[in-house]
């Protein structure tokens, strides 16, 4: 948290103006009280510097531009999902194809597919299966996807981790 006015421990502080002119090293209180005189506060920027700088500046209002510029930042960050489609070791073609499409689908709209064969009872003595469906699934989607996470055994299921490659 910012510190400012008394919040502020040191005994010396190294005081920026609100028009960014250093005055210079000043006590702490004579430094609260110029900033009092211009209606304004003291507030602590750079805390691990020697002395500790602090600005004059209105709080109310830097406080409100910290908060806008951290509402705009998580507005232009790119949200990604990791989307999963399940199959088993016993999916027909036509079955494949439709779950192929979804994967398709995903990739293109940028988020992240994840492969998953489930095996049920004794389905699990196949591992083979469930690789030859993944090992496929990475060849028919490798024109616009990468393997992030080559498949792997975790229980009853087999998966891997598919991401889009970067657009040209």
């Amino acid at each position: 948290m910012t510190k400012r006015n008394e919040q502020i421990r040191a005994r010396e502080v190294r005081v920026i103006s609100e028009t960014g002119e250093q005055l210079g090293i000043l006590n702490r209180n004579q430094a609260i009280d110029i900033a009092k005189e211009k209606g304004l506060d003291l507030v602590e920027v750079a805390a691990n510097a020697e002395p500790p700088v602090c600005k004059i500046m209105d709080y109310g209002k830097y406080k409100f531009e910290q908060k806008k510029k951290k509402q705009e930042a998580k507005k232009n960050a790119a949200v990604v999902q990791v989307k999963e489609i399940k199959v088993r070791p016993k999916t027909d073609e036509h079955d494949y194809q439709t779950k192929l499409k979804h994967v398709r689908r995903f990739l293109e709209a940028g988020d992240r597919c994840k492969v998953t064969v489930f095996f049920r009872g004794r389905e699990i003595v196949h591992k083979d299966r469930g690789l030859a469906i993944l090992e496929r699934a990475m060849e028919d989607t490798k024109d616009i996807a990468k393997v992030d996470q080559m498949p792997r055994s975790e229980g009853r299921t087999l998966h891997m981790l598919l991401v889009p490659t970067a657009k040209k």
